[in-house]
């Protein structure tokens, strides 16, 4: 492109915020912007990969998955909502999901290749009741956070599912350190109040 060409309207304009720029090319990417696509792979997929491969523990499957989530925000960008948060946690939020959902299948793997031994092992009637009892805690934790507001829950997941520090937790929702450790405590404090349990970390 020479000097007397148009800039490209998908270009995002120098000065802008990082948000804003993600935000703008996911916009993009919604109206099939290929290069705008490509930018924005550049610009998180080292983020994307460190939050997967935290959870996953295994840089080959968190690769795998990093793809995955890239070609999941590719084909839903469209359903991004600045008004519901910054571009940088929708896209951890599908990348925090992917990865779990892997964590999950990898296990479901594992427990099919010893259904035989499970099956024939004298039931431990204790373990059985922890095992209901971590079930209904698990859904009562669930729907709890679902009475959260958006950018709480996401503070919350973040922090305490995709084990990021406050610090990371604030550049990844586009926030100031101390409102995303405010989101994070209101967040917590709202969860104590609905589980019944003590005091907020």
């Amino acid at each position: 492109m020479n000097h007397l060409d148009p800039v490209p309207s998908d270009v995002p304009e120098r000065g802008m915020s990082e948000g804003r720029v993600l935000a703008d090319l996911l916009r993009t990417c919604a109206r099939g912007g290929d290069a705008a696509f490509a930018d924005l792979y550049d610009r998180t997929s080292a983020r994307v990969y460190g939050l997967v491969l935290r959870v996953v523990r295994d840089p080959a499957q968190a690769e795998e998955v990093t793809q995955e989530c890239f070609l999941e925000i590719w084909r839903t960008s469209s359903r991004f909502e600045l008004a519901r948060g910054s571009a940088l946690a929708w896209m951890m939020t599908i990348a925090h999901r992917r990865a779990v959902d892997r964590v999950r299948a990898a296990e479901s793997a594992r427990q099919r290749e010893t259904v035989y031994e499970e099956r024939n092992r004298p039931v431990n009637h204790d373990s059985t009741a922890e095992v209901v009892q971590a079930s209904f805690e698990a859904r009562r934790v669930r729907s709890a956070l679902a009475g959260l507001t958006p950018i709480q829950r996401q503070a919350v997941e973040l922090a305490y599912l995709g084990g990021c520090t406050h610090t990371e937790v604030a550049v990844l929702l586009d926030l100031p350190l101390g409102t995303a450790k405010t989101r994070i405590r209101d967040g917590l404090i709202r969860l104590r109040d609905v589980l019944g349990v003590g005091g907020a970390r």
